[in-house]
């Protein structure tokens, strides 16, 4: 039996109707694949609180939980773990996305998003993301 990891994540969508993407880091799991911003839940903690405080690290974001809309999950079967994810949107934040982790950070239009390599377990999200954010 597999452990599983718990990770929330989020799809930000600007003005535009763009949606930012991650470049994973050089010497993490998974290096060089885009994915939504997130990280794993902490014990005790709610998916909501996970993205507040993973988008303020990672990204230099504030953003109020009432502002966070959950749109769907991922859940996947890697080698060694089983993913579950949930996915949320968020359309308002405070400040300007930076790569504080060294990742690089893009904002692609939805129609574009397969044009970017991304974790298995993200992939299956895109056509939720295609249907709520129009092109």
């Amino acid at each position: 039996m597999s452990r599983i990891v718990l990770v929330a994540a989020c799809a930000l969508v600007d003005a535009d109707g763009r949606i930012l993407l991650a470049q994973r880091p050089e010497g993490k799991s998974m290096a060089g694949l885009w994915e939504f911003p997130g990280g794993k839940i902490e014990a005790g903690e709610r998916p909501e609180e996970t993205l507040i405080r993973e988008l303020d690290e990672e990204l230099g974001l504030s953003v109020n939980e009432a502002c966070l809309a959950p749109l769907t999950f991922a859940s996947h079967a890697y080698e060694d773990f089983h993913l579950l994810m949930p996915l949320f949107i968020c359309r308002r934040w405070e400040g300007t996305p930076v790569g504080r982790e060294g990742q690089a950070l893009k904002w692609v239009r939805p129609v574009r998003l397969r044009d970017y390599p991304m974790p298995a377990a993200d992939e299956p999200l895109i056509p939720f993301l295609l249907d709520l954010v129009p092109a």
